[in-house]
């Protein structure tokens, strides 16, 4: 009798289950799987609304990181494009190497500057362009001085927070290349956001 009673409470429980599992399910049957089959067609609409909507919000803040080069100009022709497809702010940083005064200890005042304002100069055209685009709100331009990875990552982009930036390919000189790999290789490993490397 123990065990008959046993038997019969353990069924019972089980019929409970099995009752409460159809009732949440929809009734159970065809009726259960059609209200399944909705609610899973419902998850994977609203997964596929807020996939497009974060695609259709663009990029709201494009930084591009330019190296005083001759292919600068590409880059930064590239970047003035993409700030105004997305109506994003754009920010022009350049960082003046010191790894070559170092050695010296100290930063020669005039000599930065005169490279800064060489900088200025050359991309000075341009910046005017991107000014006077109505799709672009604000157009600034950050210069530092310092080594290169570390004040570009230290000094430009945890404090500006961009979500998109650009860089050409390479960003160092051919021994430097060799010796520490390319600056978009550096920004690739190192930030949160999306890297686009212009070629």
């Amino acid at each position: 009798r123990i065990w008959f009673s046993i038997i019969a409470r353990a069924a019972a429980g089980r019929r409970k289950s099995d009752l409460v599992h159809r009732i949440i399910r929809g009734g159970g049957g065809a009726e259960g799987i059609t209200v399944e089959s909705q609610l899973r067609g419902a998850r994977t609409e609203a997964h596929r609304m807020e996939e497009e909507a974060t695609m259709n919000e663009g990029y709201s803040k494009v930084f591009v990181s330019l190296d005083g080069t001759e292919q600068q100009d590409f880059v930064l022709a590239r970047a003035i494009k993409v700030a105004a497809n997305n109506g994003a702010a754009l920010i022009i940083g350049h960082v003046i190497d010191s790894t070559a005064l170092e050695s010296a200890g100290s930063y020669p005042a005039d000599l930065v500057q005169g490279l800064q304002d060489a900088f200025t100069n050359s991309i000075a055209a341009q910046v005017e362009q991107a000014k006077a685009n109505p799709a672009i709100p604000s157009v600034d331009v950050v210069i530092r001085a310092g080594r290169i990875r570390e004040t570009l990552k230290d000094e430009m982009l945890d404090v500006i927070e961009p979500d998109l930036v650009l860089c050409g390919a390479r960003g160092l000189s051919s021994i430097k290349y060799a010796l520490l790999g390319s600056i978009s290789t550096f920004l690739l490993r190192n930030t949160d956001c999306d890297i686009l490397v212009v070629k």
